[in-house]
């Protein structure tokens, strides 16, 4: 019997929305206390601030434009490197991802692939490496794609469908109908009970996976959390926990919105144009929302739900290791938590996410609680890792090589590894605007470089000195006293991107 596996993820999770990551309003102990026994990465980014590019480099190990999933939309290829594949075939774990997938389009208007169809026809798998998924999404509706929760939630408890807001995106009345206190887009009171709510379900559905299983079997388990990711629709009965009346402002918004004005004037045009509704670049945000009519009760409100939701996924996260402590795994069991990308939760003055580098979408929270077993001294490790070096990792864990066509490396367990950098991507072209935007952080710095398209001349761009800036407020791309530094970023970056894949995969969905 060898190390056992938990991988967890959470959707839209902010990097300081932990307590271990200077969260002060969360409560969030089962998860710091991963962190205090473990490995806490200070400085993990994805290599895309949206759901499918990013998700598809945690299972593949690759960077999005080698595997080709450069945006939302496109379907992952099947005959890539897959970590749960890996580890089924070399070293025989039982495999299963319980709760959102999103390798595959969602709205696919065939209705063609595993995750449209899987739960409409009682199928469990096996599908990607996975002998078992069972499939959540950010609402318990039926929508286009019957995933198993609500088909569960709607033969169980019929009552609590409609409870949650309508997540139908291509519709924009409903999309960005208002709701909450303060009437924002997506902001939903819930009336569903708690033990009915798709956090809670993921948990108690990876249990009774765990159960299944012989107490001598090796596993890897994906429980992945919809949660925090917006429509901000928690079980009303949670309300109580952060009341957002009682909330302050949190730092890293700006205020008046002539300082949100002031700051964004500095960035890229796309930046302020989003802010003022002149202009929308990313698919995944409700079209009919204007960041320039954000309230500081809207602010305020949006953050309470988003704790709200971390400290439920914290104690749903707790259950799960009880049950693998009761079975007498937990001192051979490898814990680790990441999420696909950030929200921007007042962040500039704006919500949501899309094409903007900055710490609120890339930097991510990524933790390594290795096996007790496997005797590695805990601490906190400042050395840049991303997404890439995840599945490389469960390889190592499983004492198996790496598929070879990963890119990525084995997360370090001591600090001085002696990495340098991360990179992220932007590719997307909405409603005509192409963005495509090249980062890469390194040594305290942050440089976006624009490439040219029908948006931008190619020689915009972003740079920031986190260690004097570290809300990102100051643009020092055009300061000619760090003209030679972007240089050297600029040359950095270029050297290690790999080339491009060819030919482009087409996206066949919005989302």
């Amino acid at each position: 019997m060898g190390r056992k596996i938990l991988f967890i993820t959470t959707d839209q999770q902010r990097y300081d929305g932990l307590g271990c990551n200077g969260g002060t309003i969360a409560r969030t102990p089962v998860i710091d206390g991963l962190a205090a026994n473990g490995l806490n990465f200070r400085r993990a980014h994805n290599q895309n601030t949206v759901c499918m590019p990013a998700r598809s480099t945690m299972i593949s190990g690759q960077y999005v434009r080698s595997h080709g999933v450069v945006m939302n939309g496109i379907p992952l290829p099947l005959d890539g490197p897959d970590a749960a594949a890996t580890l089924r075939d070399q070293a025989g774990y039982r495999t299963a991802l319980i709760g959102k997938a999103h390798f595959e389009p969602a709205s696919a208007p065939d209705q063609s692939y595993f995750e449209n169809f899987a739960a409409r026809e009682d199928n469990t798998g096996p599908h990607r490496g996975f002998e078992r998924m069972e499939l959540a999404g950010h609402t318990g509706r039926a929508g286009r794609s019957l995933f198993h929760y609500p088909k569960w939630l709607a033969e169980n408890h019929p009552e609590a469908t409609d409870g949650f807001f309508e997540y139908v995106t291509e519709k924009k009345e409903i999309s960005s109908r208002e709701g909450g206190d303060t009437g924002l887009s997506q902001l939903w009171h819930n009336p569903i009970p708690r033990d009915q709510y798709h956090t809670d379900w993921v948990a108690d559905r990876a249990i009774a996976w765990l159960d299944s299983l012989p107490d001598e079997d090796d596993w890897f388990l994906w429980m992945s959390f919809p949660d925090p990711h917006h429509p901000w629709d928690p079980p009303a009965s949670e309300l109580h926990r952060c009341p957002w009346r009682d909330l302050d402002l949190p730092d890293f918004y700006p205020g008046s919105p002539e300082k949100i004005r002031e700051i964004l004037s500095g960035k890229p045009r796309h930046w302020l144009e989003w802010y003022d509704g002149k202009g929308q670049f990313n698919y995944e945000v409700p079209p009919l929302f204007r960041p320039n009519t954000l309230t500081p009760d809207q602010v305020r409100e949006v953050n309470a739900m988003v704790h709200i939701s971390n400290e439920l996924i914290d104690e749903a996260c707790g259950k799960v290791l009880d049950r693998i402590d009761a079975r007498g795994w937990g001192q051979d069991t490898d814990v680790l938590y990441t999420t696909d990308h950030g929200e921007m939760q007042g962040d500039m003055g704006l919500l949501f996410k899309g094409p903007y580098h900055v710490d609120s979408l890339m930097r991510v929270p990524m933790i390594w609680r290795p096996a007790p077993s496997a005797d590695v001294t805990p601490q906190a490790i400042e050395e840049p890792v991303g997404h890439l070096d995840l599945a490389p990792t469960f390889c190592q864990i499983a004492g198996i090589d790496a598929d070879g066509r990963m890119e990525g490396a084995p997360l370090p367990q001591n600090a001085g590894s002696g990495r340098e950098r991360v990179l992220t991507e932007w590719d997307s072209n909405y409603l005509g605007n192409d963005l495509r935007l090249r980062t890469i952080y390194r040594d305290g710095y942050v440089c976006t470089a624009y490439e040219k398209t029908n948006y931008y001349s190619g020689e915009e761009g972003e740079l920031y000195n986190l260690n004097e800036d570290p809300r990102q407020w100051r643009n020092l791309w055009d300061d000619p006293a760090h003209a030679g530094l972007r240089s050297d970023l600029l040359a950095d970056l270029h050297d290690n991107l790999p080339a491009p894949r060819e030919p482009a995969l087409e996206a066949v969905a919005l989302v």
